[in-house]
């Protein structure tokens, strides 16, 4: 181990020390949980509308995956079929429903990017 007067004691090497490394990397986990976060907010916050049936019947749901509103067109209600309209119904939520999701895993996807996160079970 030598003195500098410019980097005090060192062992001759500029290389970070493991407590830089791992204060470099408690900031950059820090930054990825706020990017998580704000990409999470803007997404419950959207909207996403999934039409079936020829657009009789329309389901509305938010990033949240909360239905919002489900739309029947009159000529969609037949009293003889009302299975049809029921699977109708279903139909428009659970692809309204997909389709938040995927948003939301592609948001999480873009900041995450390539790394394997399913070691730490997420």
């Amino acid at each position: 181990m030598s003195y500098s007067a410019r980097r005090g004691f060192s062992n001759g090497s500029m290389r970070p020390t493991g407590a830089q490394r791992q204060a470099e990397m408690q900031q950059k986990i820090q930054e990825m949980q706020q990017a998580m976060s704000d990409t999470q907010a803007s997404i419950e916050a959207q909207e996403f509308t999934a039409t079936v049936g020829g657009g009789v019947v329309s389901a509305k749901v938010n990033g949240k995956k909360e239905v919002l509103a489900v739309t029947i067109q009159p000529e969609a209600v037949d009293p003889e079929d009302v299975e049809m309209l029921q699977d109708l119904v279903v139909s428009a939520v659970n692809e309204a429903l997909r389709q938040a999701g995927e948003a939301m895993d592609k948001g999480m996807e873009g900041i995450t990017g390539s790394l394997n996160l399913g070691a730490f079970g997420l």
